[in-house]
């Protein structure tokens, strides 16, 4: 009777998110993160930011994504099927009602104006997103998140270098400083 409670809640988490959420997987993911990481507890922030890192850097739609990984990570493959059903159902249904009354959304200025709105409101929390998941980041290791945040930023917005390769380095990179830190510390320890 618990598992059915759980994915209950997980479904109607995900619906509730999704429902009420504009801006894409990427407003989606931090909701998702202040919801089963920090209210209801489910999955630790760590591990939280280790779920959205993959989530990004899988292809497919963000939230989608995330919602498979969250999904699993609390209540395995039925978790997976709340989630995901729970993330895709409301843009779903959204579209459907959208398409059947387009011309009318497309020439009513108040309907343009609205997603106008919607669109500065989805940019002011995905900048809160990016502050809260740098931030959590940084406070792990310090210098080599922000040297890795600059330089991210530097190889996208800079020098223009596709994202394809700066999330593959990146994630090379933070692979292999997470190797030398554990060899440092295992040293340190049989000393």
């Amino acid at each position: 009777m618990k598992d059915k409670k759980i994915l209950q809640k997980i479904f109607l988490t995900s619906f509730f998110i999704s429902a009420f959420t504009f801006g894409g997987g990427y407003v989606i993911v931090p909701l998702m993160k202040k919801k089963f990481s920090d209210e209801l507890k489910w999955i630790d922030e760590p591990e939280m930011l280790d779920l959205i890192a993959i989530a990004q850097s899988a292809p497919g739609p963000i939230a989608v994504n995330a919602s498979i990984l969250v999904g699993y990570k609390v209540a395995k493959f039925w978790g997976t099927v709340a989630s995901v059903l729970g993330t895709v159902l409301p843009p779903l249904i959204t579209i459907s009602i959208i398409s059947f009354f387009y011309i009318m959304f497309k020439e009513n200025t108040y309907a343009q104006l609205l997603l106008k709105g919607l669109q500065i409101g989805a940019a002011a929390v995905i900048a809160d997103a990016v502050f809260s998941i740098c931030s959590s980041s940084v406070k792990t290791s310090p210098v080599f998140s922000i040297i890795m945040i600059l330089l991210a930023f530097i190889a996208s917005f800079v020098l223009k270098i596709n994202v394809i390769w700066i999330i593959p380095i990146a994630g090379l990179v933070g692979f292999l400083y997470d190797v030398a830190k554990k060899k440092i510390s295992e040293k340190a320890n049989l000393s």
